[in-house]
């Protein structure tokens, strides 16, 4: 009875390692994020993904709405077409005009890009979908906050990604997050290939991206911990039963004697 109870307890510590691994993992995947495969140039151009999973266990999304910064405008923006979504770019007329591509005056900036499910089509329970933008000239920012409205068909209405980073801890409501780097000395304004940043491919929640850097870091080091944990309490479980045997044996031995 002794050793069943060891292994019961090293199996429910593995258990519980195991659900704290998968609890990390979707805190760190929760929110709507911004990707690329490397940082955008200031002033070039790129290519943007919103990854946009479902948090919702009965609902199903069917809006996205980017909302672009006012005081460090986009100038330029195409959405990527998405089968079963309807796109529409809106522009805003700028308080100062600011210098886009070659040199030219612009006098309007990026509003918001809104994504529209057709009917039929959502983001169900448990999926994710992405959406991409081509963008540019990018602001001369070290990063670029773009705060995001995520719509569901039910009683949950509107959520908004809207809170800006905060140092050492991510927000309830974190705000899809692009860091830029300088451009290199003498690189065409546009950008060169190398600059272009692509679709990350869809994957398990890899969750390499800027915005969610921390929170994937942190639930990294939980998973680890989990593993550890659980990997001690099965060690224990299993050393119980060696020396439950050992006692055994030596009963039986004396015994005989």
């Amino acid at each position: 009875m002794s050793t069943n109870r060891f292994l019961a307890r090293g199996f429910a510590v593995a258990i519980a390692a195991g659900a704290l691994v998968l609890a990390g993992g979707g805190v760190a995947s929760a929110h709507v994020t911004a990707n690329v495969t490397e940082p955008p140039k200031k002033g070039g151009y790129s290519k943007i993904t919103f990854r946009v999973p479902n948090e919702d266990n009965t609902q199903g999304t069917i809006k996205l709405t980017l909302v672009f910064p006012k005081d460090t405008p986009l100038t330029g923006a195409r959405p990527k077409p998405v089968p079963g979504w309807t796109s529409e770019v809106k522009k805003v007329a700028l308080d100062k005009p600011v210098k886009g591509g070659h040199g030219a005056e612009v006098k309007e900036a990026i509003d918001t890009i809104t994504w529209t499910a057709q009917p039929g089509t959502r983001i169900n329970p448990g999926e994710f979908q992405e959406f991409d933008i081509s963008a540019g000239p990018l602001p001369d920012v070290d990063q670029l906050v773009i705060p995001a409205i995520q719509t569901y068909d039910g009683a949950k209405g509107d959520v908004k990604w809207d809170a800006p980073p905060t140092p050492g801890s991510e927000p309830e409501h974190p705000a899809p997050v692009v860091k830029l780097v300088s451009a290199a000395a003498g690189e065409d304004a546009h950008g060169s290939a190398g600059s272009q940043a692509a679709v990350k491919p869809a994957a398990s929640d890899t969750h390499n991206e800027a915005a969610a850097a921390g929170t994937d870091n942190t639930a990294r080091w939980l998973g680890g911990i989990g593993l550890v944990v659980g990997a001690l309490g099965l060690g224990l479980g299993i050393g119980a039963t060696l020396r439950a045997k050992r006692v055994t044996a030596t009963a039986r031995g004396g015994e005989k004697a």
